[in-house]
């Protein structure tokens, strides 16, 4: 092996070492203000991940991000594929909640690539109740969030890429409903040590918003006025690494931090094993900032996730059928199946 070669995979083990060891100490050293904060904002929805293949990894997809998947995890992850690219998603999420995510990728050239994204989250109806009628009145009510998104990515150089999404939010609580257009910042960029990247993603950046409607209370007190709420803003630094890189084999590591504007900051470590580029198996675990790295996370319901995927070859389209499964602890397991098509 030429000796330049070896200098660069010492360099990346020598880094994974110390990403290994600064994670569980910073969990010790920085304190946990971030739950002081939980419960400020809205959109709550556009935290749920989407496609299987980031999902099983723990969600620690913003340095991979090289699908279709891209639209919701990285915007610049559109121009470190070439293909163009077609996706649905659905999760059934926990007490009977679905989420759906529609979203395709054309490329005008190897540099620019543009996508669209559509993502709804619903349920069944629920009764009304009142003080007075705590059976029912016999009227129901609906909630529910659709979120529309427009992207367009370029590779600025070999090593650079950057992404913007701009997304309309809707969400419906009864007779009131909220309203937001904001703004997804990503970049992507090869370190130029062997396989290494790392990307920094800004996404759900914009200005607070409150409901609007009229509502009838109990009392017969007609409310039109409420308080404003911030978006779920959150900042994402990605690194990732391919140890196992071959004709047959290929092996795929992932560690992000996450910073919420409204909850306790918190890592993610992933991982996914491919075979021949057919067979796939993904794995990851989440946890927060102050908690300890090989135990139970007392802050969070979210555990720990498992998938699988493969790939099949149908004539001039090649079709990923893709599993995830998630652990929420107290709240039971979440089920994510996710269907891709490159043409």
């Amino acid at each position: 092996m030429p000796y330049q070669l070896r200098t660069k995979y010492r360099r990346v083990f020598l880094l994974c070492t110390v990403l290994a060891l600064a994670a569980p100490l910073y969990s010790q050293l920085v304190p946990n203000l971030g739950g002081q904060r939980a419960g400020i904002s809205a959109f709550q929805f556009l935290k749920l991940g989407v496609g299987a293949r980031g999902v099983a990894m723990g969600e620690s997809f913003v340095a991979v991000a090289n699908d279709v998947s891209a639209l919701y995890w990285n915007p610049a992850g559109l121009s470190q594929f070439t293909e163009d690219q077609a996706m649905a998603s659905h999760t059934e999420y926990v007490v009977d909640i679905k989420h759906d995510f529609f979203g395709f990728v054309y490329h005008f050239s190897d540099q620019d690539a543009v996508g669209a994204s559509f993502s709804s989250l619903h349920m069944q109806d629920m009764q009304i109740t009142t003080e007075a009628q705590p059976q029912g009145t016999g009227r129901y009510f609906g909630f529910g969030d659709i979120g529309i998104g427009v992207t367009y990515a370029r590779r600025m150089t070999d090593q650079f890429s950057f992404g913007a999404t701009v997304r309309y939010v809707e969400e419906t609580m009864d007779v009131l409903k909220m309203r937001s257009v904001m703004v997804d910042l990503g970049t992507y960029y090869w370190t130029g040590l062997g396989s290494t990247r790392f990307a920094v993603v800004i996404s759900n950046f914009g200005s607070d918003v409150s409901p609007k409607g009229t509502v009838t209370e109990y009392d017969g007190k007609v409310d039109d006025s409420f308080q404003s709420f911030s978006l779920p803003t959150m900042f994402k630094l990605g690194f990732a690494f391919d140890p196992i890189a071959d004709d047959d084999q290929k092996l795929t590591t992932s560690l992000q931090l996450n910073h919420p504007n409204d909850n306790s900051e918190h890592f993610r470590f992933g991982v996914e094993y491919s075979w021949q580029n057919t067979f796939f198996a993904r794995g990851g675990v989440k946890r927060t900032i102050g908690q300890p790295l090989f135990a139970e996370d007392a802050t969070s319901g979210e555990s720990f996730s498992l998938g699988v995927g493969l790939r099949v070859q149908l004539g001039i389209t090649a079709v990923n059928a893709d599993y995830a499964f998630t652990d929420f602890s107290q709240l039971g397991f979440v089920h994510r199946i996710a269907l891709a098509f490159t043409y």
